[in-house]
C-alpha cells in the first residue's frame, strides 16, 4: 500500500512551498488508496515552538488536507531513537566520536584553505576504547568509504552519489538527543513510508539517509524531489514576496480551494486544464506529470482563480470561510441580509472574501459618513425633489423585491424628467450606501430592506438639507 507523509520542522509558520510539498503527498496517496500521515519534526528543540506547531496544524485543517495518522511528533521518539542508535552501535555500523569541537573546527578550517569539501575524517573509525581525556562522545553512522549509491528519483531520474563525498554524519548529539538525518530515516523505516516527496533542498540528505536504510536492512522508499517555487524578481519565494504563511493568504481572503488548485499548478499539469474540483485533482494527479523546473507565483492569477471560486462556488461552502471575515470586521449578520443573497451579488466585483466583506459593511451597519467627493458632485438641492418622490413611491410598495423597485426607480426618474435612471439613482445609492460603488440599485434596496432604506432615503435628505443652509 502506497504510504506518504509531510513532516514539517515547526521553527517557522506552514509556507507556500510547504504547503505545495504536502498537496502532493496527500495527492498521491488519495490517488492510489494509500494512507497520508503527518509528522512533526521537532528535534531542533532550540527553535521549535508551540506556535509553529499549532500554525502547521490550523494551516492543514484550513487547506482540508486531512491525515490518516498523527500528528506523531519526533520529541515522543527519544527512547527510540537511542535504542536503533545502539543497535547499530552493537552491529559495529555506528560508532562513537570523541573529536572535540576544536579539533573539529581546525580540520574545517584546514580542509576550506586547501579548497577541499568540509567533512569528518573519520579519526575514530577505529578506536576500541575511549581517549583517556574523553568526557563527552556522538555517535556517528559508519558510512562506506568506496563505491557509490544511486538515488533512483522518480522525477529527477537516476542521480548517481560517491560514497567518498559523504562523511560519517553524527545520528546522535553529545546530549544523547538525535539528529535530523536520522530520526527520519527511523520514522520512514517503522512508519512504513513507500513514497517521499519533499523539496530538492533536501536532495544531498537523500543518500546519506538510504544509507542508514540499508543498513537497518529497512526498504528504500521511493523520493521525488521538487523544484523550489519563485517569487515575480526569479528568486526563491520567501517572507520578502509578502507571503510569510498559509494562513496569510486565509487572512488575505482566499479560499482553502481556490489556493490548493493554484498550488496543484505550480509545478503539475493535467492537458491545459485550469480549474479542478477536490476528486478531480485525485483521479488525475501523477507524478509523472510533475514539471522538473521551478514554477513562478503569481499573486494576479491566484486572485483570478480566486474570484472564479467566489463566482462558481455554491453559496454554503463559502459561508462559513466569509463569515469568518465579517467576525474579524465586528460585522453582526444578524443586521443584514443572509449571507447567501449577498455572495452572487457582491461576486462580480470582488476577488477575495476580505474585499467582499469589507465592502458590504452598509448592509449591516448604520453609515457614519458619505463620500466627500460624491457629496461635493451628488447631494445637491435639485435632487432633493427626486429623492422625497421616490421615497413615497418606494414606501408604498407592498413587494420589496428588484424588479419592483426598479420599475419604481424608473418610474420616479421619468416623472423628475430625468432621461436617465442614473441622475437618480446615483444620489439614491449615496443615500443608502454612503458611497457611489455598489451592486445594481435595485438589488442592493432589496438586500438592505424596505425599513432601513428608508430611513437612509430621509437621512441623506436631512444631510442635504442641513449643509444647504448659511451658517
Amino acid at each position: 500500500m502506497v504510504c506518504t507523509r509531510f513532516a514539517p520542522s515547526p521553527t517557522g509558520f506552514l509556507h507556500i512551498g510547504s504547503a505545495r510539498t504536502a498537496l502532493y503527498s496527500w495527492l498521491y496517496a488519495r490517488h492510489h488508496g494509500g494512507k497520508f500521515i503527518l509528522r512533526i519534526e521537532d528535534t531542533d528543540l532550540e527553535r521549535s515552538t508551540d506556535v509553529a506547531v499549532q500554525a502547521i496544524l490550523d494551516g492543514m485543517h484550513w487547506l482540508g488536507l486531512t491525515y490518516d495518522e498523527g500528528p506523531y511528533y519526533q520529541t515522543k521518539r527519544f527512547d527510540r531513537y537511542r535504542a536503533v542508535a545502539e543497535q547499530l552501535l552493537a552491529e559495529k555500523k555506528a560508532y562513537r566520536c570523541y573529536c572535540s569541537k576544536e579539533r573539529l573546527e581546525k580540520l574545517r578550517s584546514l580542509q576550506i584553505a586547501q579548497k577541499e569539501k568540509p567533512r569528518y575524517d573519520g579519526q575514530c573509525r577505529q578506536l576500541t576504547a575511549p581517549p583517556t581525556d574523553a568526557s563527552t562522545y556522538v555517535i556517528r553512522f559508519l558510512n562506506p568509504l568506496t563505491g557509490t549509491i544511486v538515488v533512483d528519483d522518480l522525477l529527477l531520474g537516476e542521480i548517481t552519489f560517491n560514497q567518498e563525498e559523504l562523511d560519517d554524519l553524527i545520528i546522535m548529539r553529545s546530549d544523547h538527543t538525535p539528529t535530523y538525518n536520522f530520526t527520519v530515516v527511523v520514522d520512514d523505516w517503522e512508519m512504513g513510508i513507500t513514497h517521499v516527496i519533499r523539496g530538492n533542498d533536501h536532495l544531498n540528505n537523500t543518500p546519506r539517509q538510504m544509507n542508514i536504510l540499508l543498513a537497518l536492512g529497512a526498504s528504500i522508499p521511493q523520493y521525488t524531489h521538487l523544484p523550489v517555487i519563485l517569487g515575480p524578481d526569479g528568486k526563491k519565494m520567501s517572507k520578502r514576496h509578502g507571503a510569510e504563511s498559509v494562513m496569510q493568504f486565509r487572512d488575505e481572503g482566499f479560499l482553502p480551494h481556490a489556493l490548493l488548485n493554484y498550488l496543484v499548478r505550480l509545478g503539475w499539469s493535467y492537458g491545459d486544464q485550469e480549474i479542478f474540483s477536490a476528486n478531480e485533482l485525485i483521479r488525475y494527479f501523477d507524478i509523472k506529470s510533475l514539471n522538473k523546473s521551478a514554477a513562478v507565483f503569481d499573486v494576479q492569477k491566484l486572485l483570478w482563480l480566486n474570484q472564479h471560486y467566489i463566482k462558481t462556488m455554491p453559496a454554503q461552502e463559502i459561508i462559513p470561510h466569509l463569515q469568518w471575515h465579517f467576525d474579524k470586521l465586528g460585522l453582526n449578520l444578524k443586521n443584514g441580509p443572509p449571507l447567501e443573497q449577498l455572495i452572487p451579488t457582491q461576486a462580480e466585483r470582488v476577488k477575495t472574501l476580505r474585499e467582499l466583506a469589507e465592502k458590504s459593511y452598509y448592509f449591516y451597519q448604520d453609515i457614519t459618513g458619505y463620500d466627500e467627493k460624491a457629496v461635493a458632485k451628488l447631494f445637491t438641492a435639485e435632487v432633493v425633489p427626486g429623492l422625497q418622490l421616490l421615497q413615497t413611491k418606494l414606501n408604498q410598495l407592498n413587494s420589496w423585491l428588484a424588479p419592483q423597485i426598479h420599475h419604481v426607480l424608473n418610474e420616479a426618474s421619468a416623472e423628475c424628467g430625468y432621461d436617465s435612471m442614473g441622475k437618480l439613482a446615483q444620489p439614491l445609492r449615496l443615500a443608502v450606501t454612503g458611497g457611489t460603488i455598489s451592486p445594481p440599485i435595485d438589488t442592493t434596496l432589496e438586500l438592505l430592506g424596505k425599513e432601513k432604506v428608508l430611513q437612509r432615503i430621509q437621512a441623506g435628505i436631512s444631510f442635504i438639507e442641513a449643509s444647504a443652509k448659511p451658517s
